[in-house]
C-alpha cells in the first residue's frame, strides 16, 4: 500500500502565521468522534478551520468529505488544486489548496492527515502541531467491527498496517478510551493553544 504526499506546486518556504493542527492515529481511535466535538465547540470562533477532505470515496454520517471519483482527484491534483495528497486504503485523499489562505490569514487549520505525509507537511508549514489520537488495540478492533463501513476494506488488514510510529513525531497523545466527551475537550485546548492535561 503507497502513501505519497504532493505539496502544491509553487509554494515555498514556511507557510505562517497561522497554525496547522494535524490529528493522525489508527483507523478505529475515534479521530473523526473527537474532531466533530471539537468543530461543535468552535462554530463561533472563526479563526478555527476545520476544512472538510476530499477523498476518492463518497460522503457518509462517519466522514463528511468532498467525495471525488479517481479521474477527477487525478486532475485535481494534477491542476494544482491540493495543498497536499496521499494513497491509504485504496482511496486517495486531499487537503484543498484553500488551506493556506487560512494559514496564512493567521486561523488555526485543524485537519485528519496520514501519519505519512507529517514531515512534508512540517517542512511546507512554519506552526505545525501534530495530536496523536490512539486507543488500545481491542477497542481499535471493535470500533472498527461496529463501523462496517464496506470501503474500509478488510478489517485485519487496516489494525495490521504498520506506520512507523516514530515518524509521526507527535506533539500531543491522546489515549482515545474513556469518554468522548472528556478527550474531546483535551484535543479543543491543543486546538486553542491551551495545552491539554486537566
Amino acid at each position: 500500500m503507497s502513501e505519497t504526499s504532493t505539496m502544491a506546486e509553487g509554494e515555498a518556504g514556511a507557510i505562517g502565521p497561522g497554525r496547522l493542527v494535524l490529528v493522525v492515529g489508527p483507523s478505529g481511535a475515534g479521530k473523526d468522534t473527537l474532531l466533530r466535538l471539537a468543530q461543535a465547540a468552535c462554530t463561533d470562533d472563526h479563526d478555527i478551520v476545520f476544512p472538510r477532505r476530499v477523498v476518492t470515496r463518497e460522503s457518509s454520517t462517519d466522514e463528511d468529505n468532498i467525495a471525488m471519483s479517481t479521474d477527477e482527484f487525478r486532475r485535481s491534483r494534477e491542476h494544482g488544486d491540493f495543498a497536499v495528497s496521499w494513497e491509504a486504503h485504496g482511496h486517495s485523499y486531499a487537503l484543498p489548496l484553500e488551506i493556506n489562505d487560512d494559514i496564512r490569514a493567521g486561523r488555526a487549520v485543524v485537519v485528519n492527515v496520514s501519519r505519512t505525509v507529517i514531515g512534508a507537511l512540517r517542512a511546507a508549514y512554519a506552526d505545525v502541531v501534530v495530536v496523536a489520537i490512539t486507543a488500545p488495540p481491542d477497542v481499535l478492533a471493535q470500533r472498527l467491527a461496529a463501523r462496517a463501513r464496506h470501503s474500509d476494506g478488510n478489517v485485519a488488514d487496516r489494525l495490521a498496517r504498520s506506520v512507523d510510529d516514530a515518524s509521526a513525531n507527535a506533539d500531543v497523545t491522546i489515549l482515545n478510551a474513556g469518554s468522548a466527551d472528556y478527550h474531546g475537550r483535551q484535543l479543543l485546548r491543543v486546538i486553542r493553544n491551551e495545552g491539554w492535561h486537566e
